[in-house]
């Protein structure tokens, strides 16, 4: 393995998932500048997720319902024109 590559200032961070509020400790070289009070009372970074095992649907085998039939038609109308041009 290549020596001096990987970094070498990593600190404990808090990352928080937006969608559900879970939030977990982990050991991170992540930069940000915002900060929250931990359970244990220390003040650790914070990185804010959309989304996390916590939320994703493949973990909770809940799924979340698609509008699939408005994407369809919203790429038809923004494609059109190249379509029509095609079938000519």
């Amino acid at each position: 393995m290549k020596k001096d590559i990987h970094p070498k200032d990593y600190r404990l961070v808090v990352f928080k998932d937006m969608s559900n509020e879970y939030s977990f400790l982990s050991r991170s070289t992540v930069k940000t500048k915002e900060t929250i009070v931990w359970e244990d009372g220390n003040e650790y970074p914070v990185v804010k997720l959309e989304i996390s095992h916590m939320s994703h649907p493949f973990y909770t085998g809940k799924m979340k319902l698609v509008d699939s039939a408005g994407r369809v038609d919203k790429f038809k109308t923004k494609y059109k024109k190249h379509y029509e041009q095609r079938t000519k």
